[in-house]
Parts: C-alpha cells; structure tokens; sequence
C-alpha cells in the first residue's frame, strides 16, 4: 500500500489546520464537480496557496484517498452506532442506507468507488486495520441472519459491491434511476425468503 500522504512526524498545529481546510474545501468542490475539481480551485476554496494544496497531498488521487479514510471512518462509525439499534433488520438496514448516502455527498467518492474500487478497498482495509471496521460489519450481518431477517447467503464481500453499484448510479445524477429507489429493491430482495439463490460473490476482502 502506499505510503500515507503526510510525514511520519506529528504536524504543527497551524499545518493540521490547514491540512483541515484543505480537506474541507475539497469535500465541497469534489461534491460539486466530481473529479473534474482542479487542485487550484480546491486551493481557492480553502484560501491556502496552491502549494499548501500540494504541501499535504501530492497529487489529486492522495487527496480522494485522504478522503476516502475520512469516508470509512464515518462508516465505522455508522456501523457502531447501528450496533446500538434493537430491531436487527433496522439495524442492518439502516447501516446500508447511512453509508450510501455518505458516498452521494461526495461525487469524487461516488467516482471512485465506481471507476477505482481498489483505492476505495485500500481504504476500507485500512479503517479495518485501525478500528475493526469489517469485524463490526460481520457483528451486524451476523446478528440479522442469527434473528432470521437477512438472508443466510449474505456475506461482508457484498458490501462494497452494493456501494459500488450505488456509486455507479449517484454520478449519473437520475439519468438511468433514482439511487433510492433501486436501493430499496435491493434492500427487499437482501431480506430472508427471498426465492432465488446468490451466485458466488466476487473477490474476497483483503485481511491482514
């Protein structure tokens, strides 16, 4: 994997800050123009020399990826949080729809997920690694086929395809159909009794 996209040694309060903005700004721009965002309006937004842009993140695809950490550490803790619900269909469900429409707010995300599902896996391993991210996801998968509500065939791997899928459709921006409502569908063909049996799922998660 590549290396982090800061030093190693602690930044100074002043560059955390601007670090931040950076970050900010490209959130707002990349939601708005997808990866067509220049690194110089993302500079513009945040206020900061383009050189400061570059400072912290060398090339736009360290930026999206600084982006996608933030995106699986609000994902994990989505997932915590779903930890808490009662009701484990609610719980499982309410999961899916939170994290998709954490990746609607970002185009860039919802790119990459579609167009680069490597750097979007690098970054979920790596929330993984730091927090148990996959380990809370296979609790609430578990805790819902256990209470008979999902279906028994579901595995973690189908995850990221759903994302994928998702993010597929939010960059169409409704050309081919709502994100929502095939996202519904799906959530109602994921429910136990569904009639048809899954085909195998496709390439493993990565694990340490």
């Amino acid at each position: 994997m590549a290396a982090p996209d800061t030093a190693t040694k602690p930044l100074r309060a002043d560059a955390r800050r601007n670090r931040q903005r950076v970050l900010d700004a490209a959130a707002r721009c990349f939601a708005k123009d997808g990866m067509q965002a220049q690194m110089d309006d993302i500079a513009g937004c945040a206020k900061v020399g383009v050189g400061t842009v570059y400072r912290h993140f060398p090339t736009k695809e360290a930026l999206v990826r600084a982006l996608a950490d933030d995106y699986f550490a609000r994902q994990d803790e989505l997932a915590r949080a779903a930890l808490e619900v009662r009701d484990p269909w609610e719980a499982f469900s309410g999961y899916i729809r939170g994290g998709a429409n954490l990746l609607a707010e970002n185009r860039a995300l919802a790119e990459t997920a579609a167009e680069r599902p490597d750097l979007m896996q690098a970054a979920a391993f790596a929330a993984s690694t730091e927090r148990g991210f996959f380990e809370t996801l296979e609790t609430l998968i578990e805790r819902a086929q256990s209470a008979g509500v999902l279906r028994p065939d579901f595995q973690l791997e189908d995850i990221p395809s759903i994302m994928c899928s998702l993010g597929s459709l939010q960059i169409s921006r409704g050309q081919y159909a709502n994100w929502r409502r095939i996202l519904e569908m799906l959530l109602d063909g994921l429910r136990a009794g569904a009639r048809n049996e899954l085909p195998p799922p496709g390439a493993s998660l990565p694990h340490p």
